[in-house]
């Protein structure tokens, strides 16, 4: 599984990150740090990942099978 983070959508809620913090993570200013680029979900983490995608108010995640 990949998630890919729309770095225009992302507004810093950190919402991801508070309901999933061992899939994705936050920089320095409270947005995700991965935001615009695409990330590879690690075996297990599915169901974490998916959380954190529907916490996030803007769906700014998009999780890709």
């Amino acid at each position: 599984m990949k998630a890919r983070i729309d770095g225009v959508l992302c507004t810093g809620h950190g919402r991801c990150w508070v309901m999933a913090p061992r899939v994705y993570r936050l920089d320095d200013n409270g947005y995700n740090a991965d935001r615009g680029s695409t990330i590879v979900i690690d075996a297990g983490e599915e169901g974490t990942a998916r959380v954190g995608a529907d916490a996030c108010p803007e769906q700014a995640i998009v999780l890709e099978e």
